[in-house]
């Protein structure tokens, strides 16, 4: 809280000194000129799905190009750190991915500090992972596996998509929650690691349910659970791991963020927009396509999950012993 305090009198000192009709003439206006949203992944993934999805909204909405950008490499560091250089008028925002929370206890040295130099604007959306296993199987609950790991120390295989992505992470807090002892195996991809599930070589994967709910409906795969604080309707009679577990909670959270000192009207504004297109009925069956949940509120609510999340995975980073690859 006393980060968020900090960061918050930071900015409203920054805003305070503009005088006040140049302050909201900018937000009427605003914006003037087409506006970049970058995202620090490749083309066809998650996040460039969404940035696309929500900058054709705003274009429509806002009447200027919402251009996407892709800026890929270091770890997702590279496009990150470009918004945090931008001049913060409003016309950089930045597709936030759960990178940012991660790898702000990741990578020892960063040019920036992801919660100082980010200003956050609105979440878009909420989608949860799946806990599954090979039906062959023997654990068919998550007690049962617990009991099996423990059993069977060092014997059971966790995939993940690769080193410290949000599959990753997420099997290794339940690790660290539950005390099992499961092997990591780390793939180039969610779909390489799906294959080998499903091929028996590994146990247990934690993917997102857009990646395995139509192997999950062909009997290929077995849900366990899955990492949201409550149960996800595409599943509505899997548990959560939380229910199982006092306290597990791992969510792939997606919004938006502009460089810190932009103008807090202009962040006000984005973020009204951003809530309209999350009550629409198109959107939200779009959001729901992917197997989430929008993520309406306040800049502030999404400050505060931001912080929450990076917490939380900074404890899971620095138990597991996770180095950037």
């Amino acid at each position: 809280m006393n980060l968020h305090r900090r960061r918050f009198l930071h900015v409203a000192a920054a805003v305070a000194a503009l005088p006040t009709v140049s302050r909201f003439g900018w937000a009427q206006a605003y914006p003037t000129r087409p506006v970049r949203i970058l995202v620090a992944s490749p083309p066809g993934g998650l996040a460039d799905t969404l940035a696309r999805l929500m900058g054709q909204w705003l274009s429509e909405r806002l009447g200027q190009p919402f251009v996407i950008e892709n800026r890929p490499g270091g770890g997702n560091n590279i496009g990150t750190e470009a918004v945090v250089r931008a001049p913060p008028d409003g016309y950089t925002l930045l597709l936030i991915d759960p990178t940012a929370s991660i790898n702000a206890t990741l990578y020892e040295k960063l040019n920036y500090n992801f919660i100082r130099d980010i200003a956050p604007v609105a979440g878009i959306v909420l989608l949860p992972q799946v806990m599954v296993v090979n039906p062959s199987f023997p654990a068919k609950t998550v007690p049962e596996l617990i009991a099996h790991g423990k059993a069977n120390p060092s014997k059971v295989n966790m995939a993940s998509p690769g080193m410290a992505t949000p599959g990753h992470v997420a099997g290794e807090l339940f690790k660290m929650m539950t005390g099992v002892d499961m092997i990591h195996v780390p793939y180039r991809g969610g779909a390489p690691a799906l294959t080998d599930l499903i091929g028996g070589r590994v146990q247990v994967f934690f993917p997102s349910t857009s990646l395995a709910i139509e192997q999950i409906r062909a009997g290929k795969l077995r849900p366990l659970a899955v990492t949201t604080a409550t149960r996800w309707e595409g599943l509505p009679n899997i548990p959560t791991v939380g229910e199982l577990v006092p306290g597990y909670e791992a969510s792939i959270v997606l919004g938006v963020g502009v460089p810190n000192r932009t103008p807090v009207e202009i962040i006000d504004k984005l973020n009204r927009e951003i809530n309209v297109a999350l009550a629409d009925p198109k959107i939200k069956a779009r959001l729901a396509d992917l197997g989430g949940t929008a993520l309406a509120g306040s800049p502030a609510d999404f400050a505060k999950l931001i912080a929450e999340e990076t917490e939380k995975w900074g404890k899971v980073i620095k138990f597991a012993g996770i180095k950037p690859e």
